[in-house]
Formats: C-alpha cells, sequence, structure tokens
C-alpha cells in the first residue's frame, strides 16, 4: 500500500487581517524554500494542471496581500484560504499548500497543510520524506504560524490511531505541540524531543519513516500518543 503523507499545523480561532496573513505566509514559504529545492517554486491551484502551470507567482508579502484582498480567496466575514502547487506534472503529484488562516469564528478552522511527494513514486520523494528534510519543514510551519498543534503523517496513519470522528489530535511520525498546551512529559526511546524556539516541542517518534502498515510502528504510535493523551496535549485544536 503507497501511503499519502503531509504535514500539518493547526490553531483555533484567531482574527487576523489579509496584512497580517500576507505576513506569516511569506515567512511560511520563505522557510520551507530553505528545506528542499522542490518548494522554491509554485502555482496558483487551478481547475486543470494546465492552467495552473498558467499561474506561476513568487510568494513575496505583495503578491500574497494581493491574493488574500481577492474576493475568492476571502472567507464571509473573516478569514482567507488558498493553495499552491509546486507544478510537478511528470513525476506525481509533486507537493501542494492548502491553507485558511485569519478566522475567527470556528467556522472555517485555521490550518496549513502541506501535501508532500510520493515517497515510492516520485523522484523528490526519496529526497524529502526523510526525518532531517521533515523536522525543519514542520519547524517552518511552526514559526511561521504559531500553531498548537502539528503533525506529519500519512491519512492511513491517523485513522489507525484515532477513529474517524475523534476531534483530538494523534500522534504522527512527527508531532509538535505549543507550549500553552502544556509540558511534554519525558518520553521512552527512540522517541526524541526537541524545542522550537519558545514556541513548543516537536517529537520525533523515530529516525525512519513510520507506516500503517507495520504493526511494530503502529504500537509505538499508540504508546507515544497514550503518554500525550494522559496530559491531556492532544485535546481538539478549538478547545
Amino acid at each position: 500500500m503507497t501511503e499519502s503523507y503531509y504535514a500539518g499545523v493547526y490553531w483555533p480561532a484567531r482574527l487576523e487581517s489579509a496584512e497580517e496573513c500576507a505576513r506569516r505566509t511569506e515567512t511560511f514559504f520563505r522557510l520551507l524554500a530553505r528545506c528542499d529545492e522542490i518548494f522554491s517554486q509554485w502555482y496558483e491551484q487551478a481547475d486543470s494542471s494546465e492552467e495552473a502551470l498558467q499561474r506561476g507567482f513568487t510568494p513575496n508579502y505583495e503578491t500574497l496581500l494581493r491574493f488574500f484582498r481577492s474576493e475568492e480567496n476571502q472567507l464571509g466575514k473573516d478569514g482567507f484560504s488558498f493553495g499552491a502547487w509546486t507544478g510537478h506534472v511528470d513525476d506525481g503529484r509533486g507537493s501542494m499548500v492548502r491553507l485558511t488562516c485569519g478566522d475567527a469564528s470556528g467556522a472555517y478552522p485555521n490550518c496549513c497543510v502541506l501535501y508532500l511527494p510520493w515517497p515510492e513514486i516520485e523522484p523528490e520523494g526519496a529526497r524529502v520524506m526523510t526525518t532531517p528534510v521533515l523536522v525543519n519543514v514542520l519547524r517552518a510551519m511552526v514559526l511561521a504560524w504559531e500553531p498548537v498543534l502539528g503533525v506529519v503523517s500519512s491519512d492511513e496513519w491517523r485513522w489507525a490511531l484515532r477513529p474517524e470522528r475523534e476531534p483530538r489530535g494523534f500522534a504522527g511520525w512527527l508531532t509538535y505541540v505549543s507550549r500553552a498546551r502544556g509540558e511534554v512529559p519525558p518520553m521512552s526511546p527512540p522517541v526524541r524531543t526537541e524545542p522550537v524556539e519558545d514556541k513548543g516541542t516537536l517529537l520525533v517518534l523515530a529516525p525512519e519513516r513510520l507506516s500503517a502498515c507495520n504493526p511494530q510502528h503502529l504500537s509505538l504510535g499508540r504508546r507515544a500518543q497514550e503518554v500525550l493523551d494522559a496530559k491531556d496535549l492532544l485535546r481538539p485544536v478549538l478547545s
């Protein structure tokens, strides 16, 4: 089974202007570009790959502010949405970003999700889907967005660790917990932890990529999740 991996960060209702969202988004793209060359070129999402490839952009503040001021990227009275793609047509899906920010109502949960290249299919996948690269990716997301929770995982892993409608977070291959949620307790090897400046703690469950197909990996994930659940660190983002 080929698993579909992503990196995601999540935060509760937080009113932010188009200017504030553009600043955070610029920071995100700038830090992300340092992680791997696949993140150096971006295209606006469109109805087809052919159309998207005509919509390349440089993710600077001015361009992003124009996007957020556009009616098509606005959500109700407040909040913004935006999507971008790396343009890798021949190799697979490449990488894609889905972003919702600035919403204060809770109607559109704030999040930034980066869909990662297929590790077994795309040539970039083997290079990107490594612990050192993804630690930097998750750090970039945390520094830009200041979320309360973050994760690097596959969809299959997520469903294996939590029931489908379970609102709590879960322990991924990489997991981030904000200091605002509480202190992360000591974890047993092979899990290691590291600070993300003064924002929170990043946990790496194992140096190798974790798979929902591997019972030992799932057992490791469940043990780590139990420790975090005991401290209520994975409570729903809106709480």
